[in-house]
């Protein structure tokens, strides 16, 4: 009698039963995939998150409620990264929970502070990911609201870990990381350096000096103090936060805003607008950090975020119509016209980007 026979009349199980049963856990798994059950667990965890850390806030119950909060939303958002980047959500979200609860047990200030920086970074990157191509300003503008939603939420989990770090070494470490991980992202994603273009190019180096002399002059301003101009300017926001309770928020207002709107804009049209899109994490991690100053209040961190929003989709709209004239759409029919040309296809917010 030959082994498989025998395997078969004994009941074993033979080769041919190991690869159906394979095949069966192959297709329960992308059934579990297609269904609803990820998008719901999810968003579960990510309103558990956000509810420990309004808990943590308030605050109301255990001190641990916000370190826990924290974890539940860096979970959440890995999770969705890894999801919108062809990754393994499942692996890389629990390996983040089981970092994240190590953290809190240790309860050590290096492990705090560099589970801050992460996460900060994270909820940088991520709102880029997030969103979608644009064919009209209206919906760029909805995108970058979506995008600073998201790096909002990253601000409370950021500042639920409690980091240990100076505020200026923390903001130029979460930048450094947050720019990085866009970069090498979008690499990707705008098919490398020959998918830059012309357009690309300009707009990139562009990008690239206006974060240079922001993180320069700031440099300089702290190290040789303010001159004549600047005391002007810093009378100006001094007028703006005692007068409208705070002020705008710089990289996010002048680079990360106008950046999302143009690229989201562009990306209907060229895939290089993924290139742009890139320079908005600059804005979002200041917005995701913006609650590591303990001497800011809560209420002027919020206002600062919205001005900013409000003032960076003004310079976006001016950026978008200009480039448009570039181009040749001149008059209200020819944008019509370009606007229904925009036809550059890109997968759902919910689906895989790679």
């Amino acid at each position: 009698m030959t082994p498989t026979a025998a395997a078969e009349t004994d009941g074993s199980t033979g080769p041919t039963q190991d690869g159906s049963r394979l095949d069966r856990w192959r297709a329960r798994a992308v059934a579990l995939g297609e269904s609803r059950v990820p998008h719901v667990s999810w968003w579960l965890l990510l309103l558990a998150g956000v509810g420990l850390l309004v808990a943590g806030v308030v605050p109301v119950g255990p001190a641990w409620l916000g370190g826990a909060g924290s974890v539940a939303v860096a979970t959440s958002y890995v999770w969705a990264l890894a999801a919108r980047t062809g990754g393994r959500p499942g692996v890389f979200g629990a390996l983040t929970a089981l970092v994240g609860v190590v953290v809190l047990l240790v309860d050590d200030d290096r492990a705090s502070t560099g589970a801050a920086v992460m996460t900060c970074a994270l909820s940088a990157v991520l709102p880029v990911m997030m969103t979608v191509p644009a064919k009209r300003f209206r919906e760029a503008a909805r995108e970058c609201a979506v995008a600073v939603a998201i790096a909002s939420v990253g601000a409370f989990a950021t500042v639920g870990f409690e980091p240990a770090l100076t505020v200026v070494r923390f903001q130029y470490a979460t930048l450094g990381l947050a720019l990085a991980g866009a970069f090498l992202l979008v690499y990707r994603l705008g098919a490398g350096l020959h998918g830059l273009g012309r357009r690309g190019l300009i707009a990139t180096v562009g990008g690239g000096v206006v974060l240079l002399v922001f993180v320069g002059y700031a440099e300089l301003l702290r190290e040789y103090g303010p001159g004549d101009v600047v005391t002007t300017l810093l009378d100006g926001v001094r007028w703006s936060r005692e007068n409208l309770g705070a002020f705008p928020r710089p990289l996010e207002t002048v680079l990360g805003v106008p950046a999302l709107a143009w690229g989201c804009h562009m990306r209907a049209r060229r895939r290089q607008g993924w290139w742009v899109c890139a320079f908005g994490a600059a804005g979002t991690v200041s917005i995701a950090n913006a609650l590591v100053d303990p001497s800011v209040a809560l209420l002027e961190s919020g206002l600062s975020v919205g001005y900013g929003l409000l003032i960076g989709l003004v310079i976006g709209y001016v950026v978008i119509r200009v480039d448009l004239a570039l181009a040749g759409s001149r008059g209200r029919r020819a944008r019509r016209d370009e606007q229904a040309s925009a036809v550059r296809p890109e997968p759902r917010r919910t689906a895989a980007l790679l």
